[in-house]
């Protein structure tokens, strides 16, 4: 196996002018030894060079970042990352919440490619680095010197990871923005109340979920690194990703020629499995099989489960109308957070429509610690939890450049 490139120095002098470390205005060369690299997490050791911006590669590389990598990001001066300016609202501090969404445990640089002397530093970082991650314009990486086939000579271990919209060959053009995918993809058409009003899903979810990909793809490139010595390039586009997870969606289509529409809450597949009116708020009810539905008429009165339009699965969803309408009516004398109570006892699934607010207070209710402190700032917690390494919130998202070159 090649030696693992963190055991080659970066550059040995500070960077020129646009070349600044806003967290510390030190060479990014020294993150071997630093504290915040995330010594005893998962990923330690780990080196990520992060090209990307806005949402699928910054989330993929805070990821990695709070298991433990060192992440070292890259902007273009004098404004940076998209996602800086796009607020409202914005932290106390001036810093759109967009932006610390996805930046934490990472340190950044302020580069501009198109000077020599940065792409030089760039390609110093890149050819150090275990992980690289970018999600620019197909082309815009080799034009800089810094596309796959520039690096691998000199780094033969770089997992490679690029993001885009629609591939990198005849969609290669098409803007990757995640409403554009939405629509593109077929998942506004699947959403909303009727065909007439396609809508979109309420945060960037096509964007999360590429780079939830990413991050399995660059994992799985890393174990096989393991036993070859040798990276690899990862692609992963917007459209693939969503298409991916349209999962029964998308299978009624290739396997059983069907047509999926909007059906507001309901679901194609399985009733009751949608949202319900009560006395106050909105309850949800996820009845999955038969013997669930028999514990919801028994705790609502009912005797639908010895009704033959709803004694099975597939006879709820042909009668779907109807017994939507006997549920309403029962379940109109309580309250959502009633219900929930009362059907959660009863072995139904069932729970009240909770805003944001409501969700994270929840989670906390339940011992989840849904907010972390990152350097003084409060973000959403990783979501996986590891025995022996866990994910740790050692820096803050970084702050607009501060040295040369900055805004």
């Amino acid at each position: 196996m090649s030696p693992s490139p963190l055991d080659r120095p970066v550059a040995s002098q500070p960077p020129p002018d646009r070349v600044w470390d806003d967290t510390a205005g030190v060479d990014v060369g020294r993150g071997g030894d630093r504290a915040d690299a995330g010594a005893a997490g998962a990923l330690a050791g780990l080196r990520v060079a992060d090209f990307s911006r806005v949402l699928a590669g910054p989330y993929a590389t805070m990821l990695l970042a709070d298991l433990g990598a060192e992440v070292v990001k890259v902007e273009r001066p004098p404004h940076g990352d998209d996602t800086r300016s796009w607020g409202p609202p914005f932290a106390a501090d001036g810093t759109a919440t967009y932006f610390q969404s996805v930046n934490r445990n990472k340190r950044s640089v302020w580069w501009d490619l198109a000077d020599p002397a940065a792409a030089a530093a760039a390609r110093e970082l890149a050819i150090t680095a275990d992980v690289l991650v970018e999600n620019l314009a197909p082309g815009t990486m080799h034009r800089f010197g810094l596309g796959y086939e520039d690096l691998v000579a000199d780094n033969p271990g770089l997992v490679y990871a690029s993001v885009t919209g629609f591939g990198a060959g005849a969609g290669a053009g098409l803007p990757g923005y995640d409403l554009l995918v939405q629509a593109m993809g077929g998942l506004m058409s699947i959403t909303g109340t009727d065909a007439e009003h396609p809508t979109k899903v309420g945060v960037a979810l096509v964007d999360v979920v590429t780079g939830l990909h990413a991050t399995v793809g660059i994992l799985a490139a890393l174990a096989e690194r393991q036993r070859s010595g040798r990276g690899q390039r990862v692609e992963v586009s917007l459209l693939g990703s969503t298409l991916s997870a349209l999962v029964n969606q998308a299978q009624a289509v290739v396997g059983a020629s069907a047509s999926p529409h909007p059906m507001g809450n309901a679901h194609p597949s399985i009733a009751p499995y949608e949202t319900f009116p009560t006395a106050e708020g909105v309850l949800a009810l996820a009845v999955g099989n038969d013997r669930q539905f028999a514990a919801l008429c028994g705790a609502l009165d009912l005797d639908l489960h010895e009704d033959p339009r709803f004694a099975t699965n597939p006879s709820r969803v042909a009668n779907r109308p109807a017994l939507v309408a006997r549920l309403a009516t029962a379940l109109a004398g309580r309250s959502a957070v009633a219900w929930a109570a009362i059907l959660t006892e009863a072995g139904v699934p069932a729970g009240p429509v909770h805003d944001i607010p409501g969700a994270l207070a929840l989670a906390e209710r339940l011992g989840l610690d849904p907010v972390v402190d990152a350097g003084g700032v409060p973000t959403i917690a990783h979501p996986v939890r590891l025995s022996r390494t866990p994910a740790t919130y050692r820096l803050p998202p970084p702050g607009p450049a501060a040295g040369p070159g900055s805004s």
